[in-house]
């Protein structure tokens, strides 16, 4: 009985610390299916990028900007998607930028339907459609369910900036991301 239980023990000892060892090569990642879109010719990209960020120059008075990372429009209805990658479990936005937003959102909605999604993430992988991300929708923020502050974790509140944490956001799977988009182009079909 004693080399049994001895056998049972180490059997499940081995079999732990390999599953320990291996559960990372064993897990199994699912790919999203092949990208809709690809850049076919880098080097043009990459170009046309240098050559926009040599428009602002030593000298001038206007310094910095933004973009919008996803603009979609659809017989008139928008979606727009803002991507922040997290640090320290929280995404700053630029105070300009979310004002920009904000205004861009009423404007629109006023005419059409319009929903904006600030997207944070973490270093994943968009072709994984099981990637977490966090988000919030631009309504969502103009009623306060977001909160309108600087870190609100820290005394010392960078006026030029709002800091949101990932408690606050919505956690989802990129897949679920996909199906929101889809969901908002069928609306406005």
């Amino acid at each position: 009985m004693s080399n049994e239980t001895s056998d049972l023990i180490d059997n499940f000892y081995d079999k732990e610390s390999f599953h320990t060892q291996n559960s990372k090569e064993n897990q199994l990642v699912r790919k999203s299916a092949k990208a809709k879109y690809q850049i076919f010719d880098e080097e043009e990209f990459t170009r046309g990028r240098e050559v926009l960020g040599e428009l602002i120059v030593h000298g001038m008075i206007a310094s910095g900007g933004t973009d919008i990372d996803w603009l979609i429009e659809h017989n008139g209805g928008f979606i727009i998607l803002e991507f922040k990658g997290f640090h320290n479990d929280k995404i700053n936005i630029p105070k300009g930028q979310m004002i920009a937003y904000e205004k861009l959102h009423g404007k629109l909605n006023q005419a059409t339907k319009c929903y904006l999604y600030i997207v944070g993430c973490d270093d994943i992988e968009f072709s994984n459609p099981d990637s977490r991300i966090w988000i919030f929708e631009m309504s969502q923020w103009k009623n306060g369910v977001i909160p309108k502050t600087g870190d609100i974790y820290d005394e010392k509140i960078t006026h030029n900036k709002f800091t949101v944490y990932r408690e606050f956001m919505e956690e989802i799977t990129v897949e679920a991301l996909r199906k929101i988009i889809d969901a908002h182009w069928k609306e406005f079909e």
